[in-house]
């Protein structure tokens, strides 16, 4: 067998393999006198068809089965041979024939990944804490969540709950489809596009209102975003916020026995503290991630882009098929996946070459460790214990998260480490890294 490897760019190859001639002429003879043995033909006696006349018969689909059988045996071998690491699955041509049987195999390889200067990056720790200020914040949100709506013969004002019939020409086409009717707006909550809720300040039942404004040019409907757009909008109702006292029986109702305000508020302070150490935890990640990212760069093989890209899309297919919608109706170009795609399938190669490189072995005991802290906030933590361990698939999921979190652990101690301040709240906030 004689092998030949041409590289056609970074990561791709094309292998080529010529098997001789005798090898195939070979396992014709062994594949003819096999059939011959179980072939019926007129004139000759059963078991006793001569090979000559199986393959004047046969000749043709026999060859194309034992070269099929031949890429089957060589192409591995012969990846093997020149230390090739192929991505997914080859295409393979088979070519014309000339001294016995010949093909290519077109693939692509993994990056050689090279750790230099892993051991010095730059990574920035958050450091934050959680104030009285910051439990005041949250008990407040906790009682806004219990707020009721109260309806008001008044002008609206802040905070307002305004029920609105209303509609949107933009270029002259109508974006609503007519009237949208019975929309709700609390005023204040900047849950619109600017400058909607402070349009309607002011205004009281029965009164109607145009006026126009721009929607952002990041606006999540491509058809509108920077475009200008005039409301024609008629008030319904208007209700005011009903906010409950914070008494034992409000307390109560978040699972704290004793029904004082004191235990409550160490309740919601050791739950913030939690969060915020995750919270924490994960941008340590995100930093050091980011910072290897920029530091170790290598061309990625489509094949595994693409890959990632099919699971990513998976979520939108199942949301497309439960609305009988087509994935195309969704309007997911490829690139809206492509860079992440991208950057989580080099971060996946350098972490492994990471893991092999540091001989970095999974803590059992950080995993116990990191399923019970999970469960502690459950009613039944040891059912919840059991429930990750009586399933691989859930446990190797935190197998996984574990054993990124001592690769993190690992950098960070390696690393050049600064550290930064930050209020709780920019902490929390999830748009913020």
């Amino acid at each position: 067998m004689q092998v030949s490897v041409e590289k056609t760019s970074e990561l791709s190859r094309k292998m080529t393999v010529i098997v001789p001639e005798s090898v195939v002429q070979e396992k014709m003879a062994e594949r003819l006198k096999l059939i011959a043995r179980e072939t019926k033909l007129d004139g000759f006696r059963p078991g006793k068809v001569s090979p000559h006349a199986v393959k004047k018969l046969y000749g043709q689909r026999i060859r194309g089965e034992i070269t099929n059988d031949l890429i089957k045996d060589t192409y591995y071998v012969a990846l093997q041979d020149q230390a090739l690491k192929p991505v997914g699955y080859p295409h393979i041509e088979p070519l014309e024939e000339t001294e016995g049987f010949k093909y290519t195999a077109v693939f692509d390889v993994y990056p050689e990944i090279s750790l230099e200067g892993v051991d010095q990056l730059e990574v920035v720790r958050a450091v934050s804490s959680v104030g009285e200020s910051d439990v005041d914040d949250m008990i407040e949100k906790l009682r806004v969540q219990k707020q009721t709506w109260q309806l008001v013969e008044r002008p609206a004002q802040d905070q307002d709950n305004v029920t609105i019939n209303f509609s949107g020409t933009s270029e002259g086409e109508n974006f609503t489809e007519g009237k949208v009717a019975d929309f709700g707006v609390v005023l204040g909550a900047k849950k619109m596009i600017l400058g909607f809720e402070d349009s309607l300040l002011g205004l009281s039942v029965g009164d109607t209102k145009t006026f126009s404004l721009t929607f952002p040019e990041d606006y999540g409907n491509e058809k509108l975003a920077g475009k200008e757009a005039e409301f024609e909008i008629e008030v319904a109702k208007v209700e005011e916020p009903v906010f409950v006292a914070i008494d034992e029986e409000f307390v109560k109702a978040y699972g704290v026995n004793d029904g004082t305000v004191e235990s409550f508020r160490a309740d919601v302070r050791n739950n913030m503290e939690r969060e915020l150490e995750l919270a924490l935890k994960e941008r340590l990640k995100n930093s050091v991630m980011d910072s290897l990212y920029e530091k170790i760069q290598l061309a990625v093989p489509n094949a595994l882009i693409d890959i990632e890209i099919e699971s990513m899309v998976k979520p939108y297919l199942e949301t497309a098929k439960s609305q009988k919608m087509e994935l195309e109706d969704l309007n997911l170009p490829r690139n809206v996946f492509e860079e992440q795609a991208k950057r989580r399938v080099a971060l996946g190669l350098i972490l492994g070459e990471i893991i092999e490189k540091k001989a970095i072995k999974l803590d059992g005991n950080k995993v116990r460790s990191t399923i019970e802290d999970m469960a502690r906030s459950y009613e039944r933590p040891e059912d919840v214990v059991a429930w990750y361990y009586s399933d691989e698939t859930r446990l190797n999921d935190v197998r996984q998260m574990v054993l990124e979190d001592q690769i993190v652990e690992r950098l960070v101690a390696e690393a050049k480490v600064s550290e930064v301040t930050l209020s709780f709240s920019d902490v929390m906030d999830k748009n913020q890294r």
